[in-house]
C-alpha cells in the first residue's frame, strides 16, 4: 500500500506442505524463492478469518466479554469476536452472528471499521472490525465449548484500560480506538 517497491520484495511459492489440519487452523511448510534468488521455507498458517465488534449502547457502554484464553492461562478482556464458519461467510453476517451468540445483543446500525491483521508474519488470519449501534438484548446463544461473561463499561474508562496495558488483546484495542475515533471521543 505505501512502497512503490513492490516487485523487488516479493516471493514466490514454489511448493506447499500441509503439515497439521485442525478444526480452527491449518498449518503449511512452504518453499519460496526469495527476491536475490535464493530459496527458503515458511511456515503460514492458512485461517478462515474471523470477526469483532464494539457493541455501543444508547449510553456510550461497550458490551466487552471476558473470557479465559487457554494460551495465556488466565482471563482476557475482549470485544465479542469470532471465526467465519467458512470462507464463503460473509462478514457482516459472522459479526451479526457472533455479536448474539455471545452477549444475546442484535444491532439495527452496523459500520465497518475497517481490517485487522493480527499475526502478519505467520498466519493468514484477517480479523473484519465492526462498530454495532442501537442494541436490543436478547438471550444468549453460546457454543457447547464457550464459557465467557460480559458486561457494559464505559467507552471512555476502556480507552484508559487500553492506554494504562489493562487491556492487551490486539483486536480489542484496534476496534476501541477506531469506534471512539469515530464517535468522536
Amino acid at each position: 500500500m505505501y512502497s512503490e517497491y513492490k516487485g523487488e520484495l516479493f516471493e514466490k511459492k514454489i511448493d506447499s506442505e500441509e503439515v497439521y489440519s485442525g478444526r480452527l487452523l491449518h498449518v503449511f511448510k512452504d518453499t519460496v524463492t526469495l527476491p536475490n534468488g535464493n530459496t527458503t521455507t515458511r511456515e503460514v498458517i492458512r485461517h478462515n478469518g474471523a470477526v469483532c465488534i464494539v457493541p455501543i449502547t444508547e449510553n456510550n457502554e461497550v458490551i466487552i466479554e471476558e473470557q479465559f484464553r487457554y494460551p495465556f492461562n488466565r482471563i482476557i478482556t475482549e470485544l465479542p469476536a469470532g471465526k467465519l464458519d467458512s470462507t464463503n461467510e460473509g462478514a457482516l453476517d459472522a459479526a451479526k452472528r457472533e455479536l448474539r451468540e455471545e452477549t444475546g445483543y442484535t444491532a439495527k446500525n452496523w459500520t465497518y471499521l475497517g481490517d485487522y491483521i493480527p499475526t502478519c508474519a505467520y498466519s493468514t488470519e484477517k480479523i473484519y472490525m465492526f462498530m454495532a449501534c442501537d442494541l436490543t438484548r436478547g438471550e444468549q446463544q453460546l457454543d457447547k465449548d464457550e464459557f465467557l461473561r460480559f458486561k457494559k463499561v464505559p467507552l471512555e474508562q476502556l480507552l484508559d484500560d487500553v492506554m494504562n496495558n489493562k487491556i492487551e488483546d490486539g483486536k480489542t484495542q484496534a476496534g476501541l480506538l477506531k469506534a471512539a475515533r469515530i464517535l468522536g471521543f
